[in-house]
């Protein structure tokens, strides 16, 4: 039963889960990590990982990575979320360096793929002010020049800009169309002049996702990844991989929850007895066990279906990966802070921050409601 694995993926998420609770297994270790969780992302950590080879896992064998297939992807990302690795910018750099593999030039690729080997970020910027659940209604403008392009508008929900290289820009080119056309892709190092990077305060005081200002922001004439007005379509053919990268990590996410939850319930005492013994709770624990199990087999089934068939955008099952592991991510994070109690909600323990991540899961990378009703969709309703 359960998802079955090759011996040498069985090792490789056996390395990831030790490396994890060697650098990062102790509260007071992930503290110091993270400023006390203030700061998502630890270059050392990443640094390290990059040294393995881990972070170029999904990058082509010409750039410097591995090549390795969606399954290996997806161990990775689950076991580092599982053991609280503190690398917050691995899912913006693995979608953002996904679409330059896919469209990039070979300078960009050259620029932006090695990096991601070496241990550089990198970011993708999408949303807008009155652009968010609606991609399409980008407004920020890319207007051709003698030169190149000039850039002029606000972007916002960057994840990880402050800390990136590069940074993946869609903006429009072209009004005249159909708000699903006339946009482009743009590669933006993140020293450009004329881009200004504002952190955006986060619930917990996390430093995360950030405004971007390009205020006369001037880009050269190959800054174009891909076709100019294509860049809604290469966004659709990069589905499978951000929606899987969002659910293999929620899915650690929860499992490491789960965890805590059963280590907690299973010490703590009430009434004479452990309080995991009393059937309300534990009837809990099986419902999420099991939550967790299906989720498990659905995102391993769907990462195995986009590695034997790669050209293929599997809009329905990507979705329901990604709408199952975030809503079971935020199941499980709640039921384990009301199953602690007031300790659930204490800094003392890591749940308060388990939902503080489970919640927002279900939001980035196109909401629930965005999911079920691409799915729907694809029922022909």
């Amino acid at each position: 039963m359960g998802v079955q694995f090759s011996p040498e993926q069985r090792d490789f998420a056996a390395a990831v889960a030790a490396f994890a609770k060697r650098e990062a297994g102790t509260r007071e270790k992930r503290d110091a990590l993270t400023d006390h969780d203030a700061e998502q992302h630890n270059a050392g950590v990443y640094a390290k990982m990059a040294e393995l080879g881990w972070l170029g896992l999904t990058v082509p064998e010409e750039y410097g990575g591995s090549d390795a297939s969606m399954v290996d992807m997806c161990i990775l990302l689950e076991e580092s979320l599982r053991g609280l690795l503190p690398i917050g910018a691995i899912g913006p750099t693995l979608i953002t360096g996904g679409a330059y593999a896919k469209f990039g030039t070979e300078a960009q690729k050259d620029a932006v793929l090695r990096g991601i080997v070496r241990g550089a970020s990198q970011s993708i910027s999408m949303s807008e002010p009155e652009a968010g659940s609606d991609v399409a209604n980008i407004t920020t403008r890319a207007e051709k020049t003698t030169d190149g392009w000039l850039i002029n508008g606000q972007k916002t929900w960057c994840s990880n800009a402050h800390i990136s290289e590069n940074i993946l820009l869609v903006a429009r080119t072209d009004r005249s169309g159909g708000k699903h056309e006339g946009l482009t892709m743009f590669h933006v190092p993140a020293t450009t002049s004329g881009l200004k990077i504002s952190p955006i305060e986060l619930m917990g005081n996390q430093k995360e996702t950030n405004d971007l200002y390009f205020t006369d922001c001037v880009l050269p004439e190959d800054a174009v990844v891909g076709e100019v007005g294509n860049g809604w379509r290469q966004l659709m053919t990069g589905l499978n991989f951000e929606r899987l990268i969002l659910a293999a990590m929620s899915l650690g996410a929860a499992e490491r929850a789960f965890e805590d939850t059963l280590q907690f319930i299973s010490e703590r005492k009430q009434f004479g007895r452990p309080i995991g013994s009393f059937q309300a709770l534990r009837h809990r624990v099986a419902d999420l066990a099991t939550e967790i199990e299906c989720t498990k087999l659905l995102v391993y089934s769907v990462a195995a279906a986009v590695d034997a068939n790669p050209a293929k955008t599997f809009a329905r099952e990507a979705s329901m990966a990604k709408l199952k592991a975030t809503e079971t991510s935020k199941q499980v994070a709640l039921a384990g802070m009301q199953m602690m109690g007031g300790y659930g909600y204490a800094r003392e323990f890591d749940m308060e921050k388990h939902v503080r991540g489970a919640l927002v899961s279900t939001i980035f990378g196109g909401t629930s409601e965005i999911q079920r009703d691409i799915i729907g969709k694809t029922f022909g309703l």
